[in-house]
């Protein structure tokens, strides 16, 4: 199902996929997704955050697993039939990219987002930094935040992840 944010056909659209962090409604650029799959047991690294769950061999690829609940401060997240990895492709800059693999909720549905639309997140603390935030979009059925992902996964912990063999 597609969610249409605004019937104005001016401005700069695009196209995002959401999904479910608890009771909260996230979306994630479309073209950034890679693969979405069935949560899967994987193998863990040792000394890797509590929020890295492991990797896993995507047809030859080794992925880290990053479970965004723990990352955004659940500290005991069920893992159940609706439990999803989406398989996200994250810039690294110098045109290199490093799949990462976030275990969330739920998927939701894709929307179509105008640009313009887009609100800046409030400061007022919460589990998620701002800085992690492309914006805020609000919805019939509530508010939807944007994250961007190449504030959420930064250099210096994708190089951590480089150094656990995630490659």
């Amino acid at each position: 199902m597609q969610e249409q944010v605004s019937k104005n056909p001016s401005g700069n659209k695009g196209q995002y996929l959401s999904f479910h962090l608890g009771a909260e409604d996230y979306a994630v650029d479309i073209l950034r997704v890679q693969e979405i799959r069935g949560w899967e047991k994987v193998r863990t690294l040792p000394d890797s955050e509590d929020y890295v769950k492991g990797v896993l061999d995507l047809r030859g690829t080794i992925v880290p697993i990053i479970d965004l609940r723990v990352r955004f401060g659940e500290s005991n997240p069920e893992y159940s039939a609706t439990t999803v990895v989406i398989v996200m492709a994250i810039d690294l800059g110098e045109s290199h990219q490093q799949l990462v693999g976030a275990v969330v909720d739920g998927v939701s549905d894709v929307l179509d987002i105008n640009r313009s639309d887009l609100k800046p997140p409030p400061d007022i603390g919460g589990t998620v930094s701002r800085r992690y935030l492309e914006g805020m979009v609000s919805l019939p059925r509530g508010m939807v935040i944007l994250l961007n992902l190449d504030k959420l996964f930064n250099p210096r912990e994708m190089a951590r992840l480089r150094d656990l063999g995630c490659d």
